[in-house]
């Protein structure tokens, strides 16, 4: 087991443009021992896969409010496993109503965290299923 700190990528895709809920969680796993890398608004999925890459994350966690997350995640997904990246733990966060879930989890997104979910779940959810190189 590697010593160095969980890294995780916090990302907004599409043209959504309310980031406090991710700016939240990015500064929780901050305070909870991870490091976090966070894109910013308005992000294409080749954009957060880039970061991925450069930033040689454990952890993509996206952010989506818009409504577009079942055609934006599986794009994501499917160039992190183009690009190799088969290891990295997906997580999906914002408005993604309880019927889609189980379609993103077959995708490849190991976890939807809705509005409400508490902090320290994503985290401690995080810890328990990383996958360390």
């Amino acid at each position: 087991m590697s010593d160095r700190l969980i890294r995780v990528l916090v990302a907004k895709p599409g043209l959504d443009g309310h980031d406090r809920g991710a700016k939240v969680v990015a500064r929780s796993l901050r305070d909870a021992g991870m490091e976090v890398i966070y894109t910013g608004l308005r992000q294409t999925p080749e954009k957060i896969v880039e970061a991925a890459l450069q930033e040689d994350v454990d952890v993509v966690g996206l952010s989506i409010l818009s409504g577009a997350h079942m055609a934006i995640l599986p794009r994501v997904i499917e160039l992190l496993k183009k690009h190799g990246l088969n290891d990295v733990l997906v997580v999906a966060g914002g408005v993604i109503p309880n019927d889609d879930v189980p379609a993103l989890k077959e995708m490849g997104v190991s976890a939807v965290f809705t509005p409400g979910t508490s902090t320290k779940d994503i985290a401690a959810f995080i810890r328990a299923n990383v996958r360390r190189r």
